[in-house]
C-alpha cells in the first residue's frame, strides 16, 4: 500500500466514524432496570448492545468504529449494573 492509498483509507475511516458517532449519539434505547433483579439487568445490557451494534454495523471493519463500540458497550454495561444493585 503506499501513502496515497492509506491515505485514503484512513480518509474514509475517519468518515465513517463520523457517521457512527452521529448515529451513536443521543439517546439509543429505553431500557428497564429493576433493582437487585439481575434478570432484568442482563436482559437491559443484551438490549443495549444488540441497540449499539445494530446502528454500527454499516461500518463494520473499520477499526476506529469498533473501537468506539466496544468502549460504548462498556459505559453502558458499567452504568446499567450500577443502576441495578440493591
Amino acid at each position: 500500500m503506499n501513502e496515497i492509498d492509506g491515505l485514503g483509507t484512513l480518509t474514509r475511516q475517519l468518515e465513517e466514524a463520523s457517521r457512527a458517532f452521529q448515529a451513536l449519539g443521543g439517546e439509543l434505547a429505553h431500557v428497564t432496570v429493576v433493582r437487585g433483579d439481575q434478570a432484568s439487568v442482563q436482559a437491559a445490557i443484551v438490549q443495549i448492545e444488540a441497540t449499539i451494534d445494530q446502528k454500527a454495523s454499516p461500518y463494520q471493519g473499520n477499526e476506529l468504529v469498533e473501537s468506539m463500540v466496544q468502549q460504548l458497550k462498556k459505559r453502558y454495561r458499567d452504568e446499567i449494573i450500577r443502576r441495578g444493585r440493591d
